[in-house]
């Protein structure tokens, strides 16, 4: 199985909709860096709905040595660049990152991405959820914008169209 490094969003995104615990079903491991943590720490402060990483014993905390600085002039988020950086330093591992500036730089740094998406398609694919298409309404409801295109190829994807 592979092992993942994942940014805030699909963590939050799939806590949302019931499904943060497919991820050690998915994956042999999956780390996050400090970054993350920290942001998933202060939108709670904040009182938004979203995971506390300390209640989930196979999320593991591990930091990028050192960062693209070209990365720092993009319009990324921290933890999303901690999160790249981190895969850039393991590439064995996917990276999981829903914002599209994120994935194209992670491409571009040769970089395997999925995105929450995808997320639902291999939950399915292993058993662990009958239909995507109640996801992918629970997460345009969670804050997720997915436009009308992407749905449908997500669902064909699925056999569900």
């Amino acid at each position: 199985m592979l092992k993942a490094i994942s940014n805030t969003s699909p963590l939050l995104y799939l806590y949302r909709i019931g499904g943060i615990e497919w991820l050690p079903r998915l994956f042999d491991e999956v780390w996050t860096p400090e970054a993350v943590k920290n942001e998933l720490r202060a939108g709670r402060r904040k009182g938004y709905d979203v995971p506390n990483p300390d209640d989930y014993s196979w999320l593991n905390v591990v930091n990028p040595k050192s960062t693209p600085s070209e990365w720092l002039v993009l319009d990324l988020g921290i933890g999303e660049i901690a999160a790249m950086a981190l895969a850039l330093e393991n590439p064995d591992r996917v990276v999981l990152l829903d914002d599209m500036l994120a994935r194209r730089t992670a491409q571009a740094a040769g970089l395997q991405v999925l995105g929450t998406l995808k997320v639902l398609l291999e939950a399915k694919s292993h058993g662990i959820i009958d239909e995507v298409e109640p996801y992918v309404s629970n997460l345009s409801g969670s804050g997720m914008w997915i436009s009308s295109k992407i749905k449908e190829r997500i669902l064909k994807l699925a056999d569900e169209s």
